[in-house]
């Protein structure tokens, strides 16, 4: 129990700033959290969601960053072999935008750079900020092991891409064709489905006439895009609408153009939409395609990769999409083309980096067909191997997968993984990890091959992520004893993007899944309910948020808001509550470990010979509460776990138990049995809460134990808490819930009438039962140190004394005696005073929520926070009204 030097070491108050980074790098020296190959012990093993190297931490990395810590500190405790792997993501659209946006400030473009010199321009950047995300999440206080950080362009990962493309090549779930994309203008490449963000907009709806040809009648057609008019090849109708039965096989000139097209018949059009009649354009939308498929019809590409019009938009060519689509309805009106035109709600597609629109675009592009691929993935979920927390996510999940379209995966840019695919003069395709030998393209020389010069989706190298980070394609030591991982925890947005494409990639090269769990968190919001982002300027710092109250309190303010399966609502107040809990335990800390000095007390076990009630009962909480805790871990209910931490430290341990065993003057020593039950379960506390506030328990352990920070004690490997139910007594805490209630309702009378600290009185308690007087009579002790009561008055026949303030619990009434307590004249005007101003308030704030123009104008959050004090000041009115009617006989 002491240090070095004989003493124990303690400090007034629990400093972060001065604790924290010496603590963290007391941990990396000492390589608490390098997870053993080698080892015997059960594997637990974690990898990271690469943040990009793009980002900068924000509140929902320290969310789920902290989940993450907790998770692995804990198992690290209980005695596994843990591995968490930290990294980062190249963000390929992402991280090229913003170099590229360097270089035109720099009066440079990219092309005019060259390939390799930007790519080397771009590295350097992307390992500059990598660095910082890294540094970031240290000081959070993650754990993990950071001589196993990767990177996704790293030499190996690449080289586990490479395998895999080839690999699904060769199976034929690779391909390349001619097929829609969404397509990016602004970015000027190719996107998956699910790199595509919906969008609701106001837009409009043209209705455009098509002339028969060799005649004055037309077709009306309507459009939400009627630029694209300039690719249609013909005109559709449905099979068994007998209003256009006539016109099938016959044709109509195209508006402006005056090109021939012709009308078909398709079961996809819905002859009860529109008009029934539908403009065919191949190259720009999905559904034309395939109607173009099955009739052999042209596809017109009228777009540029800018987004601008090409030669096949005749007068239109060099116009911007949104320009030529001005100036071609102006001429349509013209020349009498245009029917009309209405307004019209629709949802677009939008870029998720740059949140440009999209446009469907006639492309040829690499893709993996995935529907084999989702087999084994979906019925992992079925079937229970995989489960997700909260449950619910797993349908979006099987929605998803079974509903699967095969992935784009090339992309056209320059930073990333190339695609591995080399081409002859003549357009052989040659598939190999690295340049190909003389052996693999005989009959061609390897030094003429040109290599393809897209590069791959980025998340291509993000779903190999659980296994390319152990050295696969490698049979390592460290593939073999952490694969597979056991929980992956991240946010909803990539179920779809990353999540369930790992599932199928873990089947696919490693011949199981992943991970057993996914925990998916909430999504941080601010006060107001509003997602926090940078566009609204709504987000919160975290690093500010650690500078302030320190890495802890941020951490445990963190999950105590986040209700489990919900996302949080926090503000900047919200952290305030994790350094009041902080501060609570150092407090509490030294008080006992200065109460503790000179005593032979053992931190492991108890002496269950030297227990009195109230030992008993703390014993008893700290039990349930380690079994509430557990069972929380094991349902991945984390804010549940760290709730019911903070309930029991802040009033079990502290308001209750401390404040029983404190002696009546401050000379006084403390029973040493009950000191030694304060340590036991003081270690306790301290072990439990090391997982959620990592630096304060380690340093407040060390000094539990008599130790220095720097030695080589640490409560790092714990060991985790466990109950064993023999201190557990369900009869004992009932009583103590009685004795409890009672002095919470007289604390509360006190308070309420501002009755002076240092007064006491007599109580009186008129009991349903006579075995409720009897325990509490035995107990007058606690009553007299906690309640401020002279003597205890109990039973059944009890009457309640003159001027006396009432209050009722669950099998008894109380009576608390004023006279002497207060002065009755200036308690009944401090009282009158009171109510007059609260009446005032409740008035004005009565008309503010009766005005038609506040409610109809004012912001939602402001028109609750009214609403809430009207509550407040109702509530505090009546309690007042019972109070002068009780005590003054109002």
């Amino acid at each position: 129990m002491k240090d070095n030097n004989g003493s124990k070491k303690t400090t007034k108050a629990y400093s972060p700033a001065e604790n924290e980074e010496r603590i963290y790098n007391n941990w990396i020296e000492k390589g608490y959290f390098h997870g053993d190959e080698n080892s015997d012990k059960e594997p637990y093993s974690i990898v990271i969601p690469p943040p990009n190297v793009t980002d900068v931490l924000h509140l929902g990395h320290a969310l789920n960053g902290t989940i993450q810590d907790i998770l692995i500190r804990r198992k690290r405790m209980q005695g596994f072999e843990t591995v968490w792997i930290p990294g980062a993501d190249h963000a390929g659209i992402a991280t090229q935008v913003i170099v590229e946006k360097k270089l035109v400030s720099e009066g440079t473009t990219r092309r005019e750079m060259g390939r390799e010199k930007f790519i080397k321009r771009t590295s350097d950047w992307a390992n500059s900020n990598k660095e910082k995300i890294l540094n970031q999440l240290k000081k959070l206080g993650c754990s993990c092991d950071w001589d196993r950080t990767r990177f996704t362009l790293d030499d190996g990962l690449s080289r586990a891409v490479a395998d895999v493309f080839k690999a699904l090549y060769e199976k034929g779930l690779v391909y390349r064709g001619n097929r829609i994309v969404n397509w990016c203008p602004s970015c000027q490449t190719s996107l998956s489905d699910d790199e595509v963000e919906r969008k609701d907009i106001d837009g409009k709806l043209w209705h455009i006439k098509y002339k028969l040809r060799g005649s004055d009648d037309f077709l009306t057609v309507a459009t939400t895009r009627p630029e694209t008019m300039l690719g249609d090849t013909a005109l559709a109708v449905s099979p068994k609408d007998d209003r256009y039965a006539k016109y099938v096989g016959k044709s109509v000139i195209l508006p402006i153009l005056e090109r021939e097209i012709p009308i078909v018949a398709d079961s996809y059009v819905d002859k009860k939409f529109g008009t029934g009649v539908v403009k065919v354009t191949p190259a720009h939308d999905p559904n034309d395609f395939e109607i173009g498929k099955r009739h052999d019809l042209e596809e017109i590409n009228i777009l540029n990769t800018d987004g601008s019009l090409n030669e096949n938009a005749g007068k239109f060519k060099g116009l911007d999409r949104y320009d030529a689509r001005k100036q071609l309805v102006e001429e349509l009106t013209k020349k009498g083309h245009l029917e009309k035109i209405e307004d019209h709600a629709l949802s677009v597609g939008t870029c998720y980096r740059c949140h440009e629109i999209v446009e469907p675009y006639l492309s040829e592009q690499w893709f993996v067909k995935m529907r084999e691929l989702a087999e084994p993935a979906t019925e992992a979920v079925k079937s229970g191997k995989i489960r997700f927390h909260p449950d619910y996510w797993s349908k979006t999940y099987l929605h998803w997968m079974e509903n699967i379209r095969d992935w784009c995966i090339s992309r056209q840019l320059w930073w990333g993984h190339r695609i591995p695919v080399w081409y002859a003069e003549d357009g052989t395709i040659f598939v190999s990890v690295d340049r190909p030998t003389k052996d693999e393209c005989k009959g061609y020389d390897p030094k003429t091959l040109v290599q393809d010069e897209d590069v791959l989706d980025t998340w291509f190298s993000s779903w190999l992520w659980p296994f390319s980070t152990l050295n696969w394609p490698e049979k390592s030591k460290e593939l073999k004893k952490f694969y597979p991982t056991r929980v992956l925890c991240t946010a909803s947005e990539i179920i779809f993007l990353w999540v369930a494409r790992m599932v199928m990639s873990g089947y696919e090269f490693m011949g199981e899944a992943p991970f057993t769990d996914v925990y998916i968190h909430g999504t941080v919001r601010d006060s107001h309910g509003v997602k926090m982002s940078k566009s609204l300027g709504n987000g919160i710092d975290p690093l500010e948020m650690i500078a302030k109250y320190g890495s802890d309190a941020t951490r445990i303010s963190l999950i105590l808001a986040t209700p489990d399966g919900q996302d949080p609502w926090i503000g900047k107040t919200t952290f305030e509550s994790g350094r009041n809990f902080v501060n609570k335990l150092h407090q509490v800390s030294r008080f006992v470990i200065m109460r503790s000095e000179g005593k032979q007390v053992n931190i492991d076990s108890v002496n269950d010979e030297d227990l009195v009630i109230f030992d008993k009962w703390i014993l008893s909480r700290l039990e349930k509460t380690i079994r509430e805790v557990d069972k929380a871990f094991d349902e991945f209910r984390l804010s549940a776990a760290s709730k019911h931490l903070y309930n029991f430290v802040w009033n079990d341990y502290c308001s209750w138990y401390i404040e029983l065993i404190k002696p009546d003057s401050p000379g006084e020593e403390i029973r040493e049995g009950s000191i030694s039950v304060a340590v036991y379960v003081l270690d306790k506390i301290l072990k439990l809460l090391h997982p959620f506030i990592p630096f304060v328990t380690e340093k407040t352990y060390l000094e539990l134990i008599g130790a220095n920070i720097g030695g080589e004690s640490t409560i790092t490997f714990g060991p985790w808490p466990t109950s064993d139910g023999r201190h557990i007594d369900d009869k004992l805490e009932s009583s103590l819930e009685q004795i409890q209630a009672v002095v919470t309702a007289v604390r509360s009378m006190r308070s309420e009438l501002n009755v002076h600290p240092g007064k006491t009185s007599d109580l009186y308690v008129k009991v349903d039962d006579q075995w409720l007087a009897k325990m509490l009579e035995q107990h007058i002790d606690y009553f007299r140190s906690l309640a401020k009561v002279k003597e205890l008055h109990a039973g059944t026949d009890i009457k309640k004394p003159p001027l006396s303030a009432s209050a009722v619990i669950s099998g008894a009434e109380i009576f608390l005696p004023l006279e002497g307590l207060i002065d009755v004249e200036v308690e009944k005007k401090r009282l009158g005073k009171e109510l007059t101003n609260l009446k005032n308030l409740l008035e004005k704030v009565s008309k503010k929520l009766a005005n038609a123009d506040f409610l109809s104008n004012a912001p939602k959050d402001v028109i609750d926070r009214e609403k809430q004090k009207k509550e407040d000041y109702t509530e505090r009115i009546e309690k007042l009204n019972k109070n002068l009617e009780q005590v003054l006989g109002w």
